[in-house]
């Protein structure tokens, strides 16, 4: 692990007052749609799968935080890599209220590890809801999306399909209800580069915060590193991107804040009215099933 990585560990491992949880910073059945407004179908201009060197699942450095992204995005031309929010983060580890929580500003620079690319970032959804003075305690809690712009001269070196399991074939938009399957590939620095830990296969407990965020067991939890990393559901749509790790009431579950909340809310109140989710090139197999 890098220093800046151990740094970023350092700064995450604290106890969120009233919220009991820890930030993971270093971080359900549905009908998928195919296309409309949430999702968009597979073109033939991606780099291929096995060659792409900026996809989900990279990890991404944005000053000393490291994460994992999530999912590939567009809007209005331009192609995105998406992180938690708060990745860039700049207070203490307790400070999971997206709402009064610093942040660095838009335009900061993240690297995104083994592409040679450094995009930035142009969206924050912490620096949003602070814009707009945002109240609502779930939405401040749980709306934890950024979005790093992919230079145009290297979109081609992206492929939007989550490793291991391919997909995401749709958005899910219906939430998750208690034994649904989830799936999710994290690539935190801990892990040490073996990458037959990076795939976690897991199962719901619920939905939190009026559907704003979902409590989940995998069989490897997400660590710091892994924050902001990709949700499926069971059937391969994208479910949500990891925001925390909850040490009560259910130890070591993670929460996943949902992706169909934080798309309508950048889409209502920011400058990207398309936002969209893109589908993966690669078939979704529920290989850890």
């Amino acid at each position: 692990m890098s220093l800046s990585g151990r740094t970023a560990l350092a700064r995450t491992l604290g106890v969120a007052t009233g919220l009991a949880t820890l930030t993971l910073a270093a971080a359900a059945p549905a009908t998928a749609g195919t296309g409309g407004p949430n999702l968009v179908a597979t073109g033939g201009h991606w780099a291929p799968a096995a060659s792409a060197t900026i996809h989900p699942g990279v990890v991404t450095l944005t000053k000393d935080a490291e994460c994992t992204a999530n999912f590939i995005y567009t809007a209005s031309g331009h192609t995105y890599l998406g992180q938690a929010a708060h990745c860039s983060g700049t207070g203490q580890a307790n400070e999971t209220d997206g709402c009064s929580a610093h942040s660095l500003p838009l335009g900061t620079p993240v690297k995104i590890e083994d592409s040679g690319v450094t995009g930035k970032l142009v969206y924050n959804s912490w620096l949003l809801m602070q814009k707009v003075g945002e109240k609502d305690k779930d939405t401040c809690t749980f709306n934890d999306l950024a979005l790093i712009e992919i230079p145009n001269s290297d979109v081609s070196k992206v492929n939007p399909s989550i490793p291991f399991f391919g997909g995401p074939i749709g958005l899910n938009t219906t939430g998750t209800k208690a034994g649904d399957p989830v799936e999710s590939y994290g690539n935190s620095p801990l892990r040490q580069g073996v990458s037959s830990l990076s795939p976690k296969t897991g199962t719901s407990i619920g939905d939190d915060g009026g559907g704003w965020s979902h409590s989940v067991y995998t069989l490897t939890p997400g660590v710091p590193g892994d924050s902001g990393s990709a949700f499926l559901d069971g059937k391969g749509a994208a479910l949500g991107d990891l925001s925390t790790l909850s040490v009560a009431p259910n130890p070591l579950s993670n929460q996943v804040s949902d992706l169909a909340h934080e798309l309508r809310y950048a889409r209502a109140h920011s400058n990207l009215k398309d936002l969209q989710v893109v589908a993966g090139t690669e078939k979704f197999t529920d290989s850890g099933a």
